[in-house]
């Protein structure tokens, strides 16, 4: 497998979300050491792939193969989204795009759409649960995937200013704030990313030592 010049090992998330990276970064150093994760800023540039199916598996699975074939060097790739029981568990994979809105203002559009979605639907029925999956992809031909959840409930206005995504309108169950609002350690404790990477890190640590 590829070394960084200290002699670590490399792996690609395939993302251009700063914020994703930092989180991915920051689970998975005291879980694999020595590993040195690099964004797509610090690779060729290339067409990210059009994330074409109807499974978080099987877009995350697109990403990571897309980027080992550039890149030739291992890959992370992860899909994630928020499922609302009362929106038949959409907004689902289509999370990202939710409002139909990109660049900047994505984030707020996003959650604004949620929130009137969900304008008359009471407490009880605000079930929701945000899922993960990771995939790994080696030059080999190796594939790994994992996946993780964090269920909860969407409160009634954006709380927080940590985080991204629909983190200021979630609430994980056993918590009174939003995801926004927690310390990041914590957050990466019960998320649905922590999750699936913690899942996912003895198959990185052994498969790329």
């Amino acid at each position: 497998m590829s070394e960084d010049a200290t002699g670590g090992t490399r792996v690609v998330l395939a993302s251009n979300n700063a914020k994703k990276l930092a989180e991915l970064q920051r689970i998975l150093a005291p879980l694999v050491p020595g590993l040195t994760v690099l964004g797509l800023a610090d690779v060729a540039s290339y067409d990210e792939p059009a994330e074409t199916d109807p499974t978080f598996a099987g877009n995350a699975l697109i990403k990571a193969r897309a980027c080992v074939e550039v890149t030739g060097l291992p890959a992370l790739a992860d899909d994630s989204g928020l499922c609302i029981d009362a929106l038949n568990g959409m907004p689902g994979v289509l999370s990202a795009r939710w409002s139909g809105i990109s660049g900047a203002d994505k984030d707020r559009a996003n959650n604004d759409l949620v929130l009137s979605q969900l304008s008359d639907v009471p407490d009880v029925r605000r079930t929701a649960r945000f899922v993960c999956a990771v995939a790994l992809c080696l030059p080999d031909g190796t594939e790994v995937v994992e996946h993780g959840e964090m269920p909860g409930r969407i409160l009634h206005a954006p709380f927080g200013g940590g985080g991204f995504g629909y983190d200021p309108l979630f609430a994980a169950t056993g918590y009174d704030v939003s995801t926004a609002e927690l310390e990041p350690a914590e957050k990466d404790r019960i998320s649905h990313r922590g999750h699936a990477l913690g899942a996912i890190a003895p198959r990185v640590a052994s498969l790329l030592a």
